[in-house]
């Protein structure tokens, strides 16, 4: 694979990952913006509303018609975030190596789409659809409702919002359903165009086609994007120590049969020069597989939850846990939550344990380059964060870890907040 990143427009930088392993290419074009509270909710919305029609293909019917004059090529929203920054647009996937009637290739026809769908949305008097916006608004809403009867995810994204409920990352939480459904289209509108204006803006692809191909194609689609004075001081705001000197515990009753667990720490110093691959290989350690410390201890050994696993965010700094328990358990699985870091900071992995971790890493890592999709979001989220390094190369540094790498981590850990939802009032415990 031949890897390219350059800026082709003012704020505007393509990085092409030039490759013939794939009959399906990946084309996406998405907008920066730092996370903020009073944007989160239209942030999240806006890509939906585009994707809605077009100047020149002014509904969903039409759009899907031309993606099958693409041959079944794909146009998908996409609003994410990478610690606290938001991507906001659109990624495409088409067949390589058609032509589309009057000579125009697969490749120049989905960026054209693509910058179709970002620059040129169906309007009136220059104001997104009132239709679209209060028809994705209530989606968005039914959405967020709906995430209530996902325990699991339910449960991280409060811990989440409580947790950091001073930082940005908490904005990107959408817990709101109401304020979901209050999104107005002049609003909006005024958002959007702001964006446009300031955002520094992600191209990538991955496919066959060389870097100076892929730029005459992005070129004239993104020709139209109107730059003010960019906005390059976008960023996340990393949290070395917890907030307080004792863990924050928050308690929520819900209609639930199984107590959910979800506790965060601070991954503390190691974040000043985090080491990617460190980090990886010590929560598959802790809890990041089915073999890890904290399922064996918790789930095998000590039958005290339901399951348990863990995760990490790399660029925000944060660990957490997530289990399933019965309230009677809670102060038993927190404590030993606790208790296999310390273990771990004192001892570090055994050789076979740390042999494990690597292998699942490395597996995980190697697997990056056979999605186009993957490939994208894997290199959005380096470029946004300022690492060099590809899948391949990430891998290799896996292997490098060391068991000091994995305890030095662990000895650096803060417990900041625990959050359990149970089908009961009142704090576990009592």
């Amino acid at each position: 694979m031949i890897y390219r990143r350059d800026e082709i427009m003012p704020g505007v930088f393509l990085s092409a990952l030039e490759t013939d392993k794939f009959k399906t290419a990946g084309l996406g074009v998405v907008l920066l913006s730092q996370i903020e509270r009073e944007h989160a909710y239209m942030d999240s919305l806006l890509p939906s509303v585009l994707r809605r029609g077009t100047a020149q293909h002014p509904d969903m019917a039409s759009i899907t018609r031309r993606l099958d004059e693409l041959y079944g090529a794909a146009a998908v929203p996409i609003s994410l975030r990478v610690g606290e920054v938001r991507a906001t647009g659109f990624y495409s996937t088409f067949p390589e190596g058609r032509y589309i009637p009057g000579g125009e290739g697969e490749l120049a026809s989905a960026a054209a789409l693509l910058g179709e769908l970002l620059l040129a949305p169906n309007t009136r008097g220059g104001l997104l659809l009132p239709g679209y916006v209060t028809s994705e608004g209530k989606k968005l809403a039914e959405k967020i409702r709906a995430a209530k009867n996902e325990r699991i995810s339910y449960a991280f994204g409060r811990l989440i919002e409580l947790m950091c409920c001073y930082e940005d990352l908490a904005a990107s939480v959408l817990s709101d359903p109401d304020e979901a459904e209050a999104i107005r289209y002049a609003r909006l509108t005024r958002r959007y165009r702001e964006l446009l204006s300031k955002c520094p803006v992600e191209v990538f692809y991955c496919g066959s086609e060389g870097f100076a191909a892929v730029r005459d194609a992005v070129l004239p689609a993104l020709a139209a994007l109107p730059r003010g004075e960019l906005d390059f001081d976008i960023g996340t705001d990393v949290r070395m120590n917890a907030v307080e000197a004792e863990p924050r515990r928050f308690f929520e009753a819900m209609d639930v049969d199984q107590g959910k667990l979800a506790m965060g720490w601070r991954l503390g110093g190691c974040m000043a020069e985090p080491d990617a691959a460190a980090l990886r290989v010590f929560n598959a350690v802790y809890g990041g597989t089915a073999a890890s410390r904290l399922f064996t201890s918790l789930r095998e050994e000590r039958s005290l939850c339901y399951y348990a696993s863990s995760g990490i965010d790399d660029v925000k700094g944060i660990l957490y846990v997530h289990s399933g328990i019965d309230k009677a358990n809670y102060g038993a699985v927190t404590d030993g939550a606790c208790a296999e870091l310390a273990k771990l900071a004192k001892d570090g992995p055994g050789a076979e344990e740390l042999e494990s971790a690597v292998k699942y890493c490395t597996e995980a890592l190697r697997l990056v380059p056979d999605d186009p999709v993957e490939l994208m979001m894997y290199y959005l989220k380096m470029n946004i964060t300022g690492e060099e390094v590809s899948p391949e190369e990430l891998a290799a540094a896996c292997g490098r870890v060391t068991a000091a790498d994995v305890a030095g981590i662990a000895a650096g850990v803060e417990l900041d907040a625990v959050y359990f939802l149970s089908g009961e009032d009142g704090e576990a415990g009592q």
